[in-house]
């Protein structure tokens, strides 16, 4: 029975003494990918640029607050996350950060003092990021970026989640990736868009759907969760990949649009996009969108036919898209305006179709198209 009880007492023992190394040892961050000369510097423009094609404004700007100053509240399941002060102010903000603790925040998730950052802050995705997009975003928030004195309200989630040391566990799940970039090697077009899209972009931290333990569920190109649709905020992040989704239906040009302007033929951003056109894609060169455009068509193997760039098209008539076979039907039912039809179609009848007609198309770049349409057509937790 002694025995017993000192092998029990020793096992309490290993395991105390588990949790405080867990705890307390230091996290080892990732070493770079690729290792900068000791002169090098980044190209006039090339930070901000970075900072627009990464979007961290939309997250780090609170409603009508300073730009980067942070108290923008992030809802998560597990509760309200506050945005970090990423002015290099040194106070409140970034100002005292060594690019080596910038860097371990956008690849490790690891604040100055070691803090563990909630994955609110994409880094599964940054940490495909290159090393001279790092260092130029660096340079530029701390040389150029105006410092805000914003002290940020402190994020209090509930018992388990204010436990921060867990996230260390986390991200055993989460960080599978080593970091860097792997480009798939399609074309130099299609490989600069898959990295827009995979790294600073992180398009999969909304368009991915989620593991059990809240995980992007398809991180790079090679899973085959990537992009395959997700949820956030309550709005529905629709695939960008397979049968039915916007690539395979829009071509390189319309999507390329779409993803500069928020809207084409077909559709218009809203929610969440709205936010991510208004704050990143607008920004970006045509190329760069028609990069990403090109990425996402061509991926599951659809045909690329990238333009040398896009416009909106000049003043002129409209021809109105007549129904096309899913939808001639309910075209027909609407047009005969029956009083015996179903209520919503009365419905349809009666507040939609002086504007997106009959066949559900709408007019091309005024009103969009309802069939088919992910805005329309999401699921229950779509608003």
């Amino acid at each position: 029975m002694k025995t017993f009880l000192r092998i029990i007492g020793g096992l309490a023992v290993l395991g105390i003494i588990a949790l405080l190394a867990f705890i307390f040892v230091p996290v080892q961050t990732s070493t770079p990918a690729q290792e900068l000369a000791a002169d090098w510097q980044p190209e006039p423009g090339q930070g901000e640029y970075v900072m627009h094609a990464s979007d961290c404004v939309a997250c780090h700007t609170a409603e009508d607050g300073a730009p980067l100053a942070g108290g923008r509240a992030i809802a998560s399941p597990m509760g309200t996350i506050w945005s970090t002060n990423i002015t290099p102010d040194a106070e409140t903000g970034i100002g005292e950060w060594s690019y080596d603790e910038f860097r371990a925040a956008m690849f490790d998730g690891i604040a100055k003092g070691g803090t563990h950052l909630y994955p609110a802050m994409p880094y599964e995705n940054y940490r495909l990021m290159h090393e001279e997009d790092i260092r130029a975003l660096y340079d530029y928030i701390m040389a150029e970026v105006a410092p805000v004195q914003n002290e940020v309200q402190e994020t209090q989630l509930k018992f388990p989640f204010n436990l921060r040391f867990g996230i260390r566990a986390w991200n055993w799940l989460a960080l599978p990736h080593d970091a860097g970039f792997n480009p798939v090697g399609t074309s130099d077009l299609q490989d600069r868009g898959q990295y827009l899209v995979e790294g600073p972009g992180h398009c999969a931290a909304c368009h991915s759907p989620r593991t059990a333990f809240m995980a992007q569920d398809g991180v790079t190109a090679d899973e085959p969760s990537f992009l395959a649709a997700g949820i956030i905020d309550g709005w529905n992040a629709p695939a960008l990949r397979g049968e039915g989704s916007a690539p395979q239906q829009w071509s390189v040009e319309q999507l390329a649009a779409y993803l500069a302007t928020g809207r084409n033929a077909h559709s218009t951003a809203n929610g969440e996009m709205g936010l991510v056109v208004e704050h990143s894609l607008q920004h970006l060169a045509d190329a760069d969108n028609i990069a990403m455009a090109a990425f996402l068509k061509g991926m599951d193997g659809g045909e690329v036919e990238a333009p040398e760039t896009f416009a909106a098209k000049g003043l002129g008539s409209i021809e109105v898209a007549g129904a096309d076979d899913a939808g001639e039907a309910t075209a027909t039912m609407l047009t005969e305006a029956d009083p015996d039809m179903p209520l919503g179609a009365r419905l349809y009848s009666d507040n939609c179709i002086g504007c997106h007609f009959a066949s559900g198309k709408g007019a091309a770049e005024i009103f969009l198209e309802l069939q088919d349409n992910h805005l329309a057509t999401g699921s229950e937790t779509s608003r």
